[in-house]
């Protein structure tokens, strides 16, 4: 699994929103700005969440973005998997490939793959966006939590 720009910028997004969940729509400047995205990329990113069904926004003067749910309840795996797809190292692991290999039932390295696959979705589908929240802001005010998994 491997991490693009576009995928980096995407949690930055969803975290910067987090902080300010549900108290008010955040202006795509103050995103740009506070998590230094540029913003012609920061607006096709904000459109594929949008779609995606993890953010709302409203027009206006007033308006801005916001999560669609709670922090709580956005992991970073549904995040990570949305924008970058499977986690597997090999699609003919992913059960949702297109066209699984036809030597899966014998192929000595599948068990390894499916392992760390599982692995990492274990880990990431464990942590939301909340836990992930109150870790930046601790960060923040100076201090350095321990972050467990």
């Amino acid at each position: 699994m491997k991490i693009t720009y576009k995928g980096d910028y995407s949690l930055k997004v969803v975290l910067e929103l987090a902080c300010s969940y549900p108290e008010r729509l955040v202006h795509i400047e103050e995103i740009s700005r506070k998590q230094d995205i540029p913003r012609k990329f920061l607006e096709q990113i904000l459109l594929n969440l949008k779609r995606g069904g993890f953010l709302v926004s409203k027009k206006g003067a007033k308006g801005g973005y916001s999560l669609a749910r709670s922090p709580r309840e956005i992991t970073l795996g549904e995040i990570v998997r949305f924008i970058e797809g499977s986690v597997y190292p090999i699609s003919c692991i992913d059960c949702d490939s297109p066209s699984p290999c036809k030597e899966l039932s014998d192929c000595v390295f599948a068990p390894v793959w499916r392992e760390i696959g599982d692995s990492i979705t274990g880990i990431i589908d464990g942590i939301n966006f909340e836990t992930l929240k109150e870790d930046y802001l601790l960060k923040k005010n100076g201090y350095i939590p321990d972050f467990q998994i």
